[in-house]
């Protein structure tokens, strides 16, 4: 059915052409994190339906592109902006969605509205009548045609990654990328080196292309003290030191050569894995049998968020020596909470990181074993990092990363 025709019987929640004439008010509605004024309050005049395909959220154990969708929403949410925004679940998830995510009713005119809908190929076919743009959080195209379509690229591992997936995996995803970049009216990265990779290898112009960082939360309740150091213990044991390795156990998280560094470490250091099983995974867990590493290394799986920040305040220090990410969010989550980072010195990571993080080369475990055990031993070198890291992660917040994606909203809603 061509995107042309509403089908017969399907609700017009257009607005009219009077309705989107490009007016607009310019008020100081809110302040970026240096408390610079953001103009962009907008008059009635100047609102649109926004479909939003919130599927990611819908998640028991987030990460990734889960928290990002979820954080990002909950944040537009809080802005003062006209638009009503369509919060679209594809069936597989749509009973569950209220476990998940909850926006609050419109407070005032000026803020925004949300409704929801089932986003299914085959079932909702009328969707492109309902919103004038659509965002696409996970690096895949909707099933539907809009008139403009914004879509968020976190990585491109799906092309680059030929040793971080199955063949079948690769090509799928690879596949559903390109569609998604190639008709997309405006592309978020969520940093320069997404950027500059999807440039490379999508032939993605880089003027189509905006970047925005995601934000990351501090910990809800702190802890300190005895609390801290009897939650260390019951992860290692007393007088042990705890490295954490945040993230699904696979091949491009180089979760082995963090085990491998942990092979040259004093005897007291043990690693801490919070993640489930991933591509390459088995050979982490035969790694560790085999080297007898089993009473060093505790494999948590997926762990609770509230869980997780219990263990960023008790560890001493992360260890994240990645091959490859998009962008790292597991780097400032730790930095958020007071600990120092171990990372390497790869792809978006010291864009990320700053000079807050440690840098180390990730295929060199011993370059690896010495930082972490330099941090986790040297105290005014640790502090430092910690003060480094708390200051680092107040530069990222999700309000800020909604305020410039209403900005890439308004720019697609603006073409010609």
């Amino acid at each position: 059915m061509s995107a042309g025709r509403r089908p017969r019987g399907a609700r017009d929640d257009r607005p009219h052409a009077d309705d989107h004439d490009g007016h607009r008010t310019d008020c100081p509605a809110t302040g970026d994190h240096e408390g610079r004024p953001y103009l962009w309050c907008y008059n009635l005049r100047s609102m649109a339906t926004i479909a939003i395909d919130a599927t990611y959220t819908v998640d028991p154990q987030p990460s990734g592109i889960s928290v990002y969708s979820r954080r990002l929403i909950e944040s537009l949410a809080g802005l003062d902006c006209p638009h009503h925004f369509l919060i679209c679940y594809r069936l597989s998830r749509f009973r569950q969605r209220k476990q998940f995510l909850r926006l609050p009713a419109r407070s005032h005119p000026g803020s925004p509205s949300f409704s929801t809908r089932l986003f299914q190929e085959g079932l909702t076919v009328w969707l492109p009548w309902q919103a004038k743009l659509f965002h696409s959080l996970a690096q895949r195209p909707p099933a539907f045609r809009f008139g403009r379509e914004v879509v968020t690229v976190h990585d491109v591992f799906p092309i680059t990654g030929a040793d971080y997936s199955t063949p079948g995996f690769l090509k799928k995803f690879s596949d559903l990328l390109l569609q998604a970049a190639d008709r997309a009216s405006l592309i978020i990265s969520p940093s320069h080196y997404t950027a500059e990779q999807l440039t490379r290898v999508a032939n993605t112009p880089r003027e189509k292309i905006r970047v925005i960082p995601e934000g990351v939360d501090f910990p809800d309740r702190i802890l300190i003290g005895a609390d801290k150091l009897a939650a260390r213990e019951r992860w290692v044991g007393k007088g042990n030191h705890l490295v954490l390795v945040v993230g699904v156990i696979q091949a491009r998280k180089n979760t082995l050569g963090a085990v491998r560094a942990l092979e040259r470490m004093p005897a007291n250091y043990r690693l801490v894995m919070a993640g489930g099983d991933g591509h390459g995974a088995e050979r982490v867990h035969d790694y560790i049998h085999r080297a007898g590493l089993s009473g060093r290394v505790r494999r948590l799986g997926h762990v609770s968020r509230q869980e997780l920040s219990n263990l960023y305040q008790s560890a001493e220090v992360m260890l994240f020596p990645s091959f490859e990410e998009g962008f790292g969010l597991p780097v400032l989550e730790a930095m958020a909470s007071g600990l120092p980072v171990v990372a390497a010195r790869t792809s978006s990571l010291p864009e990320v990181g700053g000079d807050a993080a440690v840098y180390v080369d990730p295929y060199d475990e011993k370059d690896i074993c010495e930082q972490v055990v330099r941090v986790a031993e040297d105290d005014a070198w640790r502090q430092t990092l910690v003060r480094r890291g708390l200051e680092r992660a107040r530069q990222f917040t999700w309000h800020r990363a909604a305020v410039e994606t209403l900005r890439v909203y308004e720019e697609a809603l603006a073409m010609g």
